[in-house]
């Protein structure tokens, strides 16, 4: 029986340790990587306000240009058959299909959270800080989502609608 070693024990003690440093460089350049986005097709910024969401594109493909609207949701009194109730607004946001999106999310006011769960995607909105996230829709269809922060007493009236599309004109 080995009472005391010292080689033994500066061995295992060694060992583990590099299998460790072994495995978390790979793992910190995987990490690294995935946050760096190689040319986004387009960016969006989307910007949080009591109670409604603004975009803000580089490039509107439905109407090619610029372009910066204010989505808000529709009342009770103007849906129309078939409509979701909370969840729909009257201007939703086009996203292309099958392309990098990089969304960059911020707030004007207070604390937000644009939240689309069909897509996996919860960014929180918060004033004077722009978080960033990359999106890839690969199937048509419209995904709905809503503020996921508590952040007034309409909270619930700030609605998400996001609509992929496929482009005409592939630039």
């Amino acid at each position: 029986m080995i009472t005391y070693h010292i080689n033994l024990e500066i061995f295992w003690t060694i060992l583990p340790a590099a299998i460790l440093v072994l495995i978390i460089i790979p793992s910190f350049i995987l990490l690294y990587n995935s946050e760096i986005y190689n040319r986004p097709f387009h960016s969006i910024k989307i910007i949080g306000s009591q109670w409604y969401w603004t975009y803000e594109s580089d490039y509107n493909f439905l109407k090619n240009k610029i372009t910066k609207y204010d989505s808000i949701l529709i009342s009770d009194e103007k849906l129309k058959s078939g409509q979701l109730r909370l969840l729909e607004c009257d201007k939703p946001l086009f996203i292309p299909l099958q392309k990098h999106i990089r969304l960059l999310i911020t707030s004007s006011d207070v604390l937000h959270s644009w939240a689309v769960p069909s897509l996996g995607i919860k960014v929180d909105a918060t004033p004077g800080r722009l978080n960033q996230v990359s999106l890839f829709i690969s199937r048509k269809g419209v995904f709905y989502g809503q503020c996921s922060e508590i952040c007034g007493i309409y909270h619930s009236s700030m609605p998400i609608c996001v609509v992929s599309h496929k482009i005409i004109n592939n630039i």
